[in-house]
């Protein structure tokens, strides 16, 4: 551990949104932070998803591996992550798939060899950075349901005073002990079911052993990529993940999941009305901006639908 920062942007569940991804490196820079973290889940749900790449290989930003990214990496058949209801089983299903067959072989292999976890020093406290637990990476540690005494004993076990973590997408944090956190740092590729579009990153900062954490609400041009996802021909119900407000997975309420290996595949009808199209290029961001920059200096070959698949 050879970093000693004092002030951090932390992101993950990137979840192929290239456009929130672009918003964040933009807004964290301009926040003047030592550092950029993202905790992995560079793909799922979003459409086109070697547009992020161009974003972080090669940058200063740490990345380490999510599930999704040890899935795609590792050519596995799945995600490694079941749900309860065999609605969203069904439909993740297919977002690995086509997350698989349009990611070039040089990302999956650049996947392959990222870190399963990232230490820093952040002012006098040791940080350790997981996708969903010190100990298991599709690990959810859900706010309702984790007990501050088995985050004291991670912290512990794992030789840390603050774990910074993903994975559920759904930000908090929560004091340990004395100088202990735990902090969920949320995700930036779908809203967070609160009722908003924004979607949210986390500010980490310490000073001796006082840690302040501040959660970011960024807005990007969600519009532009629920186009995209129509373009690329995705499920009806994957556009409303970024343009509905209520959208995240129903383990948010009940917090149960089942082994991947007991996932149930399911044929529902979930259909959403077809907003009247929008010339996107009357929606030009920031993030627009510095994506095409980072496509220049690096152009990805993206398999034809339905090659690649596992």
């Amino acid at each position: 551990m050879t970093d000693r920062l004092s002030r951090v942007a932390v992101f993950g569940g990137v979840y192929s949104n290239h456009m929130a991804l672009a918003q964040t490196i933009c807004d964290a820079t301009d926040r003047g932070v030592d550092a950029i973290y993202c905790l992995g889940d560079l793909g799922a749900f979003g459409p086109s998803p070697d547009k992020v790449f161009p974003l972080l290989r090669g940058s200063s930003i740490n990345v380490m591996r999510g599930n999704y990214d040890d899935s795609i990496g590792r050519g596995l058949s799945d995600y490694q992550c079941g749900y309860t209801d065999p609605r969203d089983n069904y439909f993740d299903q297919l977002s690995y798939e086509y997350t698989f067959s349009n990611t070039a072989s040089e990302n999956r292999e650049w996947l392959a060899q990222l870190p399963h976890e990232l230490r820093f020093q952040l002012g006098d406290l040791k940080v350790l950075c997981c996708h969903g637990s010190p100990r298991q990476m599709d690990e959810p540690l859900w706010e309702s349901a984790t007990p501050t005494h088995f985050l004291d004993k991670l912290t512990r076990d794992y030789d840390c005073d603050i774990i910074l973590g993903t994975h559920t997408g759904i930000h908090w944090s929560r004091r340990i002990g004395t100088s202990q956190w735990y902090v969920n740092v949320g995700a930036i590729g779908r809203p967070a079911n609160d009722g908003r579009t924004a979607v949210w990153y986390a500010i980490v900062a310490a000073s001796g052993k006082n840690l302040n954490v501040e959660f970011v609400p960024l807005t990007y041009d969600y519009l532009s990529l629920a186009d995209e996802m129509r373009d690329e021909n995705l499920p009806d119900n994957v556009p409303r993940g970024v343009t509905s407000t209520g959208t995240r997975q129903r383990e948010v309420l009940d917090s149960g999941r089942r082994p991947a290996a007991s996932r149930q595949r399911a044929s529902p009808s979930l259909t959403v009305p077809h907003r009247p199209h929008v010339n996107r290029h009357q929606r030009q961001t920031r993030s627009h901006q510095l994506y095409r920059s980072g496509s220049a200096a690096e152009q990805h070959h993206v398999p034809h639908k339905g090659q690649g698949r596992l």
